[in-house]
């Protein structure tokens, strides 16, 4: 009852995100012979300074069918729209409900506070492995439309990475929910977290960050695993989650 409570709480974002992320898996593959025929093109742009080095380092990185994946589906496409209906799906929850008189049923159920907020965390979370595995898995099963391969061990890798890294937006979002009675701030306020760590993160680059983590880059670069990362990531989603759990057994409705 509680799980397909929660499932109908957020269904509509979760088939959303599916549906949206799935069309660009899709078409990242299905355009790379198109970029590859421009790709002399844009070895002829001559820029200088910072912009030049960016668009040249993206052109090299380029050059291999792995390089472009990396380049345009983990570190872009599936990471932004995982970090978006990470949030998404984070936000709402009881509070979100009180208005509505929702809340007040959900709280007369036989069951703790605490195994309400564990069954609509654990739903979200599952929610969000299959956005990041599903439209991931498209990448080597569409490979061989344009006459290329990609590792479903490497595809994996970098599941894993982007789930464990979006949990820290989407825990941030189920906490933010715990303490504010509506979607919006929540919402705005994750999604600022994330746009101001992206931006960061582009600026500096530091030699740890939550979406280098999340892109798997070290992964992608030498084979090795952001081990330092995920495991603060994990760290972080916990606490949060924990937050969350003793903001609503505090609550008084």
């Amino acid at each position: 009852m509680l799980w397909y409570k929660s499932w109908l709480e957020t269904r509509w974002r979760f088939l959303i995100g599916l549906v949206l992320m799935l069309c660009s898996a899709a078409g990242v593959v299905l355009l790379y012979p198109q970029v590859m025929r421009l790709m002399p093109m844009a070895k002829s742009i001559d820029v200088s300074g910072e912009i030049g080095r960016r668009i040249h380092e993206a052109v090299e990185l380029q050059h291999t069918y792995r390089g472009y994946i990396w380049s345009q589906w983990f570190r872009q496409n599936l990471s932004q729209l995982a970090t978006l209906f990470a949030v998404l799906l984070g936000t709402g929850g009881l509070l979100a409900q009180r208005s509505g008189g929702a809340a007040l049923y959900t709280l007369s159920m036989p069951v703790s506070r605490t195994r309400l907020l564990t069954v609509r965390a654990a739903t979200g979370l599952g929610e969000l492995f299959v956005l990041a595995l599903v439209p991931a898995l498209l990448i080597p099963m569409l490979s061989p439309a344009v006459g290329e391969s990609y590792s479903v061990v490497s595809t994996l890798v970098h599941v894993v990475c982007v789930f464990i890294a979006c949990s820290v937006f989407y825990s941030f979002a189920f906490l933010l929910s715990t303490v504010f009675a509506d979607v919006w701030r929540p919402l705005l306020v994750a999604l600022a977290l994330a746009l101001v760590l992206s931006a960061f993160e582009q600026l500096f680059r530091p030699s740890i960050g939550l979406f280098r983590v999340m892109s798997a880059e070290s992964y992608f670069r030498s084979g090795q695993l952001p081990w330092l990362g995920l495991l603060a990531c994990v760290a972080a989603s916990i606490v949060m989650q924990y937050a969350a759990a003793t903001n609503i057994a505090r609550r008084d409705f």
